[in-house]
């Protein structure tokens, strides 16, 4: 799912973010409480900056969650079976390629971020943050390990949901 924004979207993600938001594409996913979580930026900002972040996370109950996952050693062990195990690498590797493709569906070509992820794909694991805003931008069953992470995180939505 994506959607255009709305203004009532922007602002709630500057209420997220503390922050005007940059360039949001679309909308790439909604909490359950109906506000975004995840937002498509483009992958060059209105200023000229290359921005090779498709998928980016802006609640900040989901994003503490995922850095407490960060923090419990997920990545580490995620990346001892990313290079043990060549299933997955060929899943992390097909989600990568997910990824570029969606990103050059929106029509911009930036030579600076060409065959360039997030989140460490496809060789590495180094931000579940990226990860899970992949899996819940692009649904399920794309990136292995960001459903991994997701289905780790708690129900961040139902701890003062948002207004």
């Amino acid at each position: 799912m994506s959607d255009k924004p709305s203004a009532s979207d922007l602002d709630a993600i500057a209420k997220q973010l503390g922050r005007t938001p940059r360039d949001v594409h679309a909308i790439a996913h909604r909490c359950p409480c109906g506000k975004p979580d995840v937002v498509q930026t483009p992958p060059r900002l209105s200023d000229g900056t290359p921005f090779p972040t498709f998928y980016y996370a802006t609640c900040p109950r989901l994003t503490s969650a995922i850095s407490t996952l960060e923090s419990s050693g997920m990545m580490a062990e995620m990346q001892g079976r990313l290079e043990t195990d060549p299933d997955l690498a060929a899943a992390y590797r097909a989600a990568h390629e997910q990824y570029l493709a969606a990103r050059a569906s929106i029509g911009i070509d930036v030579p600076e971020v060409e065959g360039i992820t997030a989140g460490g794909m496809p060789d590495r694991v180094k931000c579940l943050h990226s990860l899970v805003a992949h899996s819940l931008g692009a649904g399920p069953g794309v990136n292995p390990l960001g459903d991994e992470a997701l289905a780790a995180l708690p129900d961040w939505w139902k701890v003062n949901p948002c207004e």
